[in-house]
């Protein structure tokens, strides 16, 4: 269980989005590795060590995060806006929660213009696809 847990890290944190499956196959990997045991499982563990080893690698999510987690923990992010908070109260719709929200799926291909950052936030960017994302 150990090397199966070693490789979804890897399919996460190395391959990340230039190829998405490898964390599928990885988790699968794992699963099956806890379903089928020692002997079998050297078998599952090789097929998803050398699927992980030979795809393209991309870190931009493990950056991402990363650098949204470090803001969040050293800035001053702003306030939520308004039409992204949820009103589950009575009451709060009238204090402008989830007032002006556009709805994706109301729209052309289930796409809006619509700012979703803290107005401190605008313009940042967390997740920076590199060349080998899909």
């Amino acid at each position: 269980m150990f090397l199966a847990r070693r490789i979804v890290i890897c399919a996460s944190e190395d391959v990340g989005m230039a190829d998405p499956n490898a964390l599928v196959i990885a988790t699968s990997a794992m699963q099956a590795v806890s379903m089928v045991g020692m002997p079998e499982a050297r078998i599952i563990l090789a097929e998803a060590a050398v699927y992980v080893a030979t795809s393209k690698k991309s870190n931009a999510s493990y950056l991402g995060i990363n650098k949204a987690l470090e803001d969040v923990e050293t800035k001053d992010t702003g306030e939520i806006p308004m039409y992204l908070r949820n009103a589950p109260i009575k009451g709060m719709e009238d204090l402008g929660y989830s007032k002006g929200y556009l709805y994706p799926h109301d729209f052309p291909g289930h796409v809006v213009e619509q700012e979703y950052m803290p107005d401190k936030m605008i313009g940042t960017k967390y997740y920076i696809k590199d060349e080998n994302c899909k």
